[in-house]
């Protein structure tokens, strides 16, 4: 028996694995938190100069309230109402004593207090691109952590920083100060992720996988939603940072009621503890495990003992064919993702509906992601990105007046993408094989981590560009879901364990031709 069927036996989505998954899913709701906040946090409401009364000097004579066609400008609210007269000319006069905002939404953002409008609006999309640097940088470290120290604790030190460091934003004096915080939250997201994930998935038997790692998606929705009442019963950034954080103190239970995983100790050949483990599991989903079974080391075995690094990703043709296009269309998920997420403070329609109901479409996509994927993991991957990118391409149709039927258009985007987001992790683990599935999932997070950093930059195009980002997000998934057709179906078919396994993956076959790889997990 492999460690799978090991698991089948003694309950493989059982009791145990269903209370594991309330556990890591809690801190799915508190990642949707910090994720999405910052369209609250640094929201930009309606603002205009503080009017300037002061004179100036010799020929300069200032004329106050004398409104010219060029203070009618949509970028008037970053000039003076006075006008400069120089001889027959007259100018604006910039904005020097600081600017006057409205409180009919927010009591206080991040751009109010920090006067981050004007020629500092491109600092807020920055925090935003720094927060998006920070997952990259956490997938790196909190993901070489978790192989060394297992997943537990990398886990636990993840939820633990998060919480830390998301109430210490809160009390930012500075915008540098916020944006370092806000980095170091952001690479904990990642710790938490990837953690998360990988915890259930390899306490879960095979054929419940797909479906749990959904489960975790739907605890991410449910927390986007839940942000949209919280932030609308608190509209001071400080106060609702704090609301969103402090939670996280309440998981320290988790130190005693979160389990390793019973897989990373036997990579890691401490099989007493995996037994004694793999008995609780057991016991809680009433199966027994034999008193005589003896677990031997997993490992990976190609003709002896051979590593393998992130170069072997993209060293042979089919690898390399594979490999580019998963990097971009990771990277593609991510953008238009976070792109249109935290875009929907333009759509002009009430920012904490919207904000729900793009929480509550992540609901039925990743159902239907359900529905299409046992049937077709390359079809439904590039029906799914060809949903999102035909939506916001149809946008740019669309005059800014009708701002509901906007709304829709960027609602069914949210979807297309949102669905095609989480089937990329299942298809992406089932076409990288074995001996570099885990290497090939830490590089397209990288990409991805990349297209997360450039979200908030190219929604800043808008400015001076109403319709330049949603061109980029919608030929992009077009282009991916091309892509995607020529990727291989996977629905069905055995996992490739070697590198030889991809290179003579015949789609025609229903099933692999096994090299002489054989995966050493065995119960005697």
């Amino acid at each position: 028996m492999n460690f799978d069927q090991i698991l089948s036996a003694i309950g493989g989505f059982g009791k145990y694995q269903k209370i594991l998954y309330i556990w890591i899913c809690l801190p799915q709701i508190l990642l949707a938190f910090h994720m999405m906040v910052s369209v609250f946090t640094g929201a930009t409401p309606p603002f205009q100069c503080r009017s300037n009364s002061s004179s100036a000097d010799g020929n300069q004579t200032l004329v106050p309230g004398a409104l010219t066609s060029n203070l009618s400008l949509p970028d008037a609210s970053c000039f003076s109402s006075d006008v400069l007269l120089r001889g027959n000319r007259t100018e604006r006069v910039p904005c020097g004593r600081g600017w006057v905002y409205s409180q009919e939404v927010f009591q206080s953002t991040t751009v109010t207090e920090w006067d981050l409008v004007c020629g500092k609006a491109g600092l807020n999309s920055l925090g935003s691109s720094i927060y998006m640097f920070g997952l990259l940088v956490g997938s790196l470290i909190f993901g070489a952590m978790a192989d060394r120290y297992g997943r537990r604790f990398v886990l636990l030190l993840s939820i633990a920083l998060q919480t830390v460091f998301g109430v210490a934003v809160a009390f930012a004096p500075n915008f540098t100060v916020y944006a370092i915080l806000r980095f170091a939250v952001g690479t904990t997201i990642s710790g938490i992720i990837i953690n998360a994930f990988v915890l259930g998935t390899e306490w879960t038997c095979t054929k419940r996988r797909m479906l749990a790692g959904i489960i975790t998606d739907y605890a991410f929705g449910l927390g986007y939603m839940l942000l949209a009442g919280i932030a609308y019963l608190i509209r001071d950034w400080r106060k609702l940072q704090v609301a969103i954080s402090a939670p996280g103190f309440l998981l320290v239970f988790y130190i005693w009621v979160l389990p390793q995983s019973a897989r990373w100790l036997l990579a890691n050949d401490r099989r007493e503890e995996a037994i004694a483990l793999l008995r609780k599991a057991a016991t809680v989903n009433g199966r027994v495990l034999p008193p005589t079974v003896q677990v031997e080391k997993c490992q990976i075995v190609e003709g002896g003992k051979q590593r393998y690094s992130a170069l072997d990703l993209v060293r042979t043709p089919q690898m390399r064919k594979r490999g580019f296009i998963l990097f971009y269309i990771w990277f593609v998920n991510v953008l238009v993702y976070y792109g249109l997420s935290l875009g929907v403070s333009r759509l002009g329609t009430d920012l904490y509906m919207t904000q729900f109901v793009f929480g509550l479409v992540e609901i039925p996509a990743r159902s239907m992601v359900l529905v299409m994927l046992p049937f077709s993991r390359r079809y439904s991957q590039s029906a799914f990105l060809a949903v999102g990118g035909v939506a916001c391409l149809l946008m740019l149709t669309i005059p800014a007046d009708y701002p509901n039927v906007l709304t829709g258009l960027a609602m069914a985007g949210k979807f297309g993408i949102t669905a095609s987001f989480a089937s990329i992790y299942v298809y992406t683990a089932e076409i990288f094989p074995t001996v570099l599935r885990q290497t090939g999932i830490g590089v397209t997070s990288m990409f991805a981590r990349m297209g997360g950093v450039l979200a908030p930059i190219i929604n800043m195009l808008q400015n001076h560009s109403p319709a330049t980002p949603l061109a980029i997000f919608g030929m992009s998934p077009l282009l991916g879901a091309l892509l995607a057709l020529a990727l291989p179906e996977t629905a069905g078919r055995p996992l490739p364990d070697t590198v030889d396994d991809v290179e003579n993956w015949d789609v025609s076959m229903h099933f692999l031709i096994r090299g002489p790889n054989t995966t050493l997990c065995k119960m005697t």
